[in-house]
């Protein structure tokens, strides 16, 4: 088992290293992590390009989360015991990937797209719940952090309803918790200080010829 956890990790991270917004930003000629809050991920591609591009990015980063883990699933380990167990790890070596890929210094975006991509490819049923719970939140608060964090805690929960007993899938989904609260420790501080930015702000930039 231990060989297959570490493929799945090792996979996943190098999945997790193609990060949808930097190229985004790129194509656009801006370093999306110099401006807003600094990060390569949906939420910044929006306030920094606008709709378009944070689309592009929360899909591009969905998908990379969602098509290697199926893949992996359904095919290479298709008949491999606790295949559940391996698709998690994969997930969390994407995010992991995701939120520190090497050829950018270890700077990436925060983890919740590709979270969610994790969760869709582990259980389609999680999609319809991860949606309403993020919108619900989001438009009661504003706050698009919320709803994201909101969705990481999802995960375990589900875990520990339709996989009751497995200790070791739900502590796998407590780590994406823990990472998802780690990546947004700066909005937190902000959301105390009353000083978080809401859905809607933009970010002013200039563009890089």
């Amino acid at each position: 088992m231990v060989w297959r956890i570490i493929i799945c990790l090792l996979s996943g991270y190098a999945f997790g290293c193609i990060s949808t917004g930097y190229v985004v930003g790129k194509i656009n000629h801006v370093d999306i992590r110099k401006y807003g809050s600094g990060n390569a991920g949906t939420t910044n591609a929006l306030r920094t390009l606008g709709w378009k591009a944070g689309a592009i990015t929360f899909l591009g980063d969905f998908l990379k989360a969602i098509i290697p883990i199926i893949v992996f699933r359904n095919i290479i380990f298709k008949d491999v015991e606790y295949n559940q167990l391996f698709a998690l790890y994969m997930g969390l070596g994407i995010v992991l990937g995701h939120c520190y890929p090497f050829w950018l210094g270890f700077k990436g975006g925060k983890g919740i797209a590709v979270t969610a991509g994790v969760m869709a490819a582990f259980d389609p049923l999680l999609i319809p719940f991860f949606i309403v719970i993020f919108v619900a939140v989001v438009f009661l608060t504003k706050y698009v952090s919320v709803g994201s964090m909101l969705i990481s805690i999802l995960l375990p929960v589900w875990i520990l309803i339709r996989y009751p007993g497995e200790l070791h899938m739900f502590i796998l989904g407590l780590l994406y918790v823990a990472s998802a609260i780690y990546m947004h420790r700066a909005n937190i501080k902000r959301l105390l200080n009353g000083t978080e930015n809401k859905i809607g702000q933009k970010v002013k930039i200039e563009k890089n010829s």
